[in-house]
């Protein structure tokens, strides 16, 4: 099972939109695909509450769960982590964790908040020791090319990869109020924000997964709600 979290202490920064796409691509992808909401604003939960039935599932863990079990058979586990999160919670979630993505907006605000934030990350050993790969995510950019620059600089600074670049688009926000993922969307302005996922998808799994992009449209089916769990716990916050 891969487990995936995406993380960052300031709020704001698209965390729960980058974990409910994340988990609708890999279940069109035909994988087994659970999405666990460690944030109490419950934003992925409430998500999958207007999901349609229709569409590949996901299974949903809430923030409440003291223990989280999964399915067996379970591909990917996604992670929506808490919110103004420090210190030792950081290093509670991050032990279990192979892949991080912190999602980042240009702003000067959010720059300061970040540093701080993969400051405090580089202390865990999990990650000072190259257990669990880090990256960002430059999200909701604007075609201004001075606050794009200015992360790119910064995020140099930190040594931390700028892996891929999402823009500020209204194609998520229709998208999260169906219970649906830009995957999913059929429209042309969906299209282009998707293509932009690619070096994103292709870091965290190489080549292996077939891109879905092309196939978007297609109407998926043979997918079953996962309901039976085995003992596997992850201690919540």
């Amino acid at each position: 099972m891969k487990t995936i979290m995406l993380m960052n202490a300031k709020g704001g920064s698209g965390k729960s939109t980058l974990a409910t796409n994340l988990a609708a691509y890999y279940a069109l992808c035909g994988q087994k695909v659970a999405l666990a909401d460690f944030d109490l604003q419950g934003s992925c939960m409430d998500w999958l509450s207007v999901r349609p039935e229709e569409r590949p599932k996901i299974a949903g863990i809430p923030a409440a769960t003291r223990s989280l079990k999964l399915a067996r058979d379970t591909d990917y586990l996604i992670m929506d982590a808490p919110g103004a999160i420090h210190g030792r919670a950081i290093d509670r979630l991050v032990r279990r964790v192979e892949t991080l993505i912190i999602p980042v907006t240009p702003s000067p605000v959010d720059f300061r908040a970040t540093a701080r934030f993969i400051q405090e990350l580089l202390l865990v050993r999990q990650v000072s020791r190259s257990k669990t790969r880090v990256a960002c995510v430059a999200n909701r950019v604007r075609d201004v090319s001075h606050s794009y620059e200015a992360l790119e600089r910064f995020l140099d600074r930190l040594g931390i990869p700028l892996i891929a670049t999402l823009h500020d688009s209204d194609s998520y926000i229709r998208a999260a109020g169906l219970g649906l993922s830009i995957f999913e969307l059929k429209d042309k302005e969906a299209g282009r924000d998707q293509r932009p996922w690619m070096p994103l998808l292709r870091w965290i799994d190489g080549e292996r997964l077939p891109p879905v992009i092309k196939n978007v449209n297609r109407e998926m089916d043979g997918f079953s709600n996962i309901d039976k769990f085995d003992d596997m716990e992850l201690s919540a916050i």
